[in-house]
């Protein structure tokens, strides 16, 4: 075989070697939000768009960050208010798909010492820093007339957080589903004191890929897009089997993950297109806001929702 293949070279011939399709590695985390990423692999959704996945699971979104910036993942799947820390950091990102977003999905909690947010004076809380937790123990502590100043900061992975004050080591956790309902499963002495809902479209995630990137791969995406779609409405007409999908991935119990995911919006192509027609830009500005009052040395940059949009390959499947 190698003795024929030499032949023909040499007479000048040559094989074209069949088309393989780029490997697209999405760098993703255990959050109920990010669940269609998973159904659509199962479901067999991005091989019938013509895209070639591998979804790479990372614990921490500094991790998830470090593997975008060295090349070892694409596409990311992050929080807004992940996207406008990067481009802080020199990293020009584009979105070019809304996920979901977050109601009670996403809260601080705390055990029976503490009782509320203006109770937190001195106590230790447990949360990401830079990740969502970051965000809303920010603003659930602006609301209340305090700042992180008033606090003892536990930096810690958010999905370890709950484990931290169920362990007694903090006072206070900032956390995500499935892993709020874990801690609240312990016993009546855990409770929320805050949540995502109490201000709408605070918390959210993207897809999202360096800004070279998405203008060089809009066929690619849409694929993505298209698989991501699918699967949302795989979930909505067979609730039961799409997320037992979702809940071994994240390794919840299913009766554990029913409540939770009651906490997540998904946004399909339609949802997408409607709310990235303004109401999305707007809320960016918000929460970059936000980000900026409370890590003023750190947030220099306030980008407008247009600026960390590439919106060519979802507007190209209206």
């Amino acid at each position: 075989m190698k003795f024929a293949t030499a032949l023909v070279f040499a007479l000048g011939i040559g094989l074209a070697a069949p088309a393989q399709a780029e490997t697209i590695k999405i760098g993703l985390q255990p959050w109920l939000g990010y669940g269609p990423l998973w159904v659509a692999e199962k479901q067999g959704y991005f091989a019938e768009e013509g895209v070639d996945v591998q979804l790479v699971n990372f614990g921490w979104d500094a991790d998830l960050a470090v593997a975008l910036a060295s090349g070892n993942i694409n596409v990311t799947s992050i929080a807004t208010n992940g996207v406008i820390l990067q481009r802080n950091n020199g990293i020009d990102l584009k979105a070019f798909m809304l996920m979901d977003g977050s109601t009670t999905a996403d809260a601080v909690l705390a055990n029976k010492a503490v009782n509320s947010i203006s109770e937190l004076k001195g106590k230790k809380v447990a949360y990401e820093v830079g990740a969502t937790s970051d965000l809303l123990i920010n603003y659930a502590l602006k609301v209340n007339g305090m700042s992180l100043k008033d606090i003892e900061a536990v930096p810690i992975n958010a999905s370890d957080a709950g484990l931290a004050l169920i362990a007694g080591r903090v006072d206070v956790a900032v956390t995500y589903e499935p892993y709020i309902s874990a801690a609240l499963k312990e016993g009546p002495e855990y409770k929320i004191l805050f949540s995502a809902g109490e201000k709408p479209g605070l918390i959210s995630d993207v897809l999202a890929a360096p800004a070279d990137y998405v203008a060089a791969h809009t066929k690619e995406l849409q694929g993505i897009i298209k698989a991501w779609d699918k699967a949302v409405t795989y979930l909505r007409e067979n609730p039961e089997e799409g997320g037992k999908i979702i809940a071994d991935a994240v390794g919840s119990p299913m009766e554990e993950f029913k409540t939770a995911f009651a906490g997540v919006q998904l946004y399909n192509l339609a949802e997408n297109h409607a709310a990235l027609a303004g109401p999305f830009q707007a809320t960016v500005g918000e929460i970059g806001g936000l980000m900026q009052e409370a890590k003023p040395e750190e947030i220099k940059i306030v980008p407008t929702g247009d600026e960390i949009l590439d919106l060519t390959a979802l507007n190209g499947l209206k």
